[in-house]
């Protein structure tokens, strides 16, 4: 149990936690604009918890177009500093089934529409993504997946597509010799936000389909992903009953440390303004 919060980011399926008592849900004003609804506060089994859906409740915003800024600093701004992200994934390898759960630990990024990082007009800044997964966050959800005996498999590579397409069968080809374990299409976004605003993150990807690789199966479709989504939500909700059940202790990754030193940017030369900004990211400068 922890007096810190806990950030929930669900995806595909997941808009709302059943168990969760609702404290208020709150608005919160970021410099990058609005994220994509008020974050849910409230308290599950004795642990505080923010609740965000990415998409939006009833998945109104697409991957590109989701604010993934106003997001992670919003998360932030309230005090969160550990996320686990929920979202459905295609599976790159047979071993993984539509159904199972992968931890992933590091991410391909092929995306190209979105903004993905605090450090723009005005201060130059450069954080390690050599482990862009909390170590520490992984150990405890893989332990909770085994808690609740969730297939699990703890590692792997996580390619993030721009969308909202699905892949050709070519691209999906090409992902499978790079040797890529799931495919999706906004984490590695939330990671890159989190390192720079110092938050640890893990995501907890669902495998909804065999992509359209699998030339065995039916080329994937949103009423195939839809409906192995929804039967795992409740998978997903259980896991993260486990999450807040483990003793979490302060800190000792270096996922807090990462923005500290990163600021290249003569201080003299960063506006007022701009440092009050980014106060809530990085502290005083």
């Amino acid at each position: 149990m922890t007096d810190k919060v806990l950030g929930v980011i669900g995806g595909s399926g997941l808009y709302s936690m059943k168990d969760l008592k609702v404290l208020e849900e709150i608005t919160v004003d970021t410099p990058y604009g609005s994220p994509s609804d008020p974050l849910v506060l409230g308290e599950l089994k004795g642990t505080r918890l923010a609740f965000l859906p990415r998409h939006g409740v009833g998945h109104r915003i697409p991957p590109s177009e989701i604010n993934y800024r106003a997001n992670i600093f919003a998360m932030k701004k309230i005090g969160v500093e550990r996320i686990v992200s929920i979202s459905a994934v295609g599976s790159m390898k047979e071993e993984i089934v539509p159904g199972h759960i992968v931890l992933p630990d590091q991410f391909i990024d092929r995306t190209y529409r979105r903004n993905n990082t605090f450090f723009t007009h005005g201060i130059v800044g450069h954080v390690s993504l050599a482990e862009p997964i909390c170590p520490d966050l992984l150990g405890m959800v893989h332990q909770a997946n085994k808690t609740v005996g969730a297939t699990v498999h703890k590692g792997g590579t996580y390619v993030c597509i721009e969308g909202p397409q699905f892949s050709t069968r070519a691209e999906s080809l090409v992902y499978r010799q790079w040797g890529v374990d799931v495919i999706g299409m906004t984490n590695v976004t939330e990671a890159k936000l989190a390192r720079e605003a110092g938050i640890c993150y893990v995501t907890i990807a669902l495998a909804t389909d065999y992509d359209c690789w699998h030339v065995d199966e039916e080329p994937v479709t949103l009423e195939v992903v839809l409906k192995i989504m929804h039967d795992n939500v409740e998978l997903a909700q259980d896991i993260l009953k486990e999450v807040v059940s483990l003793p979490v202790l302060d800190r000792k990754c270096q996922c807090a440390d990462a923005p500290k030193n990163a600021i290249v940017t003569d201080r003299k030369l960063i506006p007022d303004s701009l440092k009050k900004e980014v106060e809530v990211l990085f502290g005083k400068l």
